[in-house]
């Protein structure tokens, strides 16, 4: 199997450029391809700790020494500004660490909120269910005085008597707004 030559494309705008690298890697995908490490934030370097030689403050400073100063401003203005960045960055993700979790408290008391409305209604739901039962039972039997029996047993017949008597669509099974 001979290649044949890629005619040569020159890319005119940067999304034919990725076009282009995209097919080449495509051509052949068995071929591991080379992904970048983050490169590190670039850091000043650290000032010195001993400064050999001290500028003076006589009136005769040569010609050259003025680059030298320059340089060592400019060095130590960047090293500022660097950990000014650096502290605006820090109280960035800080606020935004404390807004992530001020927001998970908010979605967290929402959901309790939810989830003990709908274990009222569910409550109700069962509470109407029962009634209704118990309703039926003393229409069935008036003259048997009702005993009461455990909630367990309760829901055992409840679940029964649901399958047996399939669907009852005109009779609502609870109320709202009691």
């Amino acid at each position: 199997p001979r290649k044949e030559p890629q005619p040569l494309v020159i890319p005119r705008s940067a999304a034919e450029e990725q076009r282009l690298r995209l097919e080449r890697l495509m051509r052949n995908p068995e071929k591991t391809v080379p992904i970048p490490e983050k490169l590190n934030e670039w850091a000043p370097r650290p000032p010195p700790e001993f400064v050999r030689d001290v500028m003076g403050s006589s009136a005769g400073a040569g010609s050259g020494e003025f680059h030298v100063y320059r340089h060592l401003r400019r060095r130590e203005y960047q090293r500022q500004d660097f950990m000014d960045a650096m502290a605006e960055k820090q109280r960035l993700d800080e606020e935004f660490q404390k807004k992530l979790e001020r927001n998970k408290m908010i979605a967290e008391e929402q959901t309790a909120k939810r989830r003990r409305k709908r274990q009222k209604l569910k409550e109700k739901k069962l509470q109407a269910k029962k009634n209704k039962l118990e309703q039926k039972k003393q229409e069935k039997e008036p003259d048997q005085p009702q005993e009461r029996v455990s909630s367990e047993d309760d829901e055992e017949d409840d679940s029964k008597e649901e399958e047996e008597k399939g669907d009852d669509a005109e009779e609502p099974s609870f109320v709202m707004g009691r």
